[in-house]
């Protein structure tokens, strides 16, 4: 997986916001510098107490902005697309651009592949191999007879590790539900679990409004 051109925005606006209810305004110590936002002692306490009063209380989260170019392999997408409410995503298009360059194992996720892995006594990475050559001779099959039978079958056994990459703008709520420890944090998929949770914390503090729950 990758994580590029990430970018947050809204955290003065939020913790401003946050202080509505109780017109305290007079105590946020927030403050925003040539695009650094530094969350005051004040700000924090009150955000955390927030955070731990639950969902419809911490309302602030939800104006705290993050967007990112993500490229992750068809099976995690369609477990990210569980979260519909607070995220919004455009991805590349598998359909318009599929046959436009070769298809490596490079297309697809190999982070922990292991093509030594014993498949009935055949090398597993010898069975991919053929995948990977049958997928790409589709394709130039295609390219020659611009027969759309051959680019039908290109994308009907296309596998799900096939990587897409999409802009993905969400919230810090969103990532407060996906980063806890019954949601993905331990979540047996390591795109979850490794990559996507140290995206995460990398984060203006995610460890103090994200991952609270640690600080406990």
């Amino acid at each position: 997986m990758k994580f590029e051109n990430t970018e947050v925005y809204g955290f003065k606006r939020a913790l401003r916001g946050m202080r509505n209810p109780l017109e305290s305004w007079a105590k946020n110590d927030t403050v925003e510098e040539n695009g650094t936002v530094t969350i005051g002692e004040n700000d924090l306490g009150l955000a955390q107490r927030l955070i731990k009063s639950g969902s419809e209380h911490r309302k602030f989260m939800r104006q705290i902005m993050v967007s990112a170019d993500i490229t992750a392999p068809l099976y995690w997408w369609k477990e990210f697309d569980t979260y519909k409410v607070g995220t919004v995503a455009n991805s590349t298009s598998t359909m318009h651009k599929l046959a436009s360059t070769p298809i490596t194992a490079d297309c697809f996720e190999i982070d922990d592949y292991n093509a030594d892995l014993d498949y009935d006594g055949v090398r597993l990475g010898d069975v991919i191999d053929e995948h990977i050559e049958f997928l790409e001779s589709m394709r130039l099959k295609y390219l020659e007879t611009k027969d759309k039978a051959y680019w039908k079958e290109l994308i009907r056994w296309l596998p799900e590790s096939w990587q897409q990459t999409r802009t993905v703008t969400m919230t810090y709520e969103n990532l407060l539900a996906m980063c806890s420890p019954g949601q993905r944090r331990f979540h047996k998929l390591t795109e979850w679990s490794q990559s996507f949770i140290a995206w995460a914390r990398t984060l203006p503090y995610a460890q103090e409004l994200i991952f609270l729950d640690e600080l406990s």
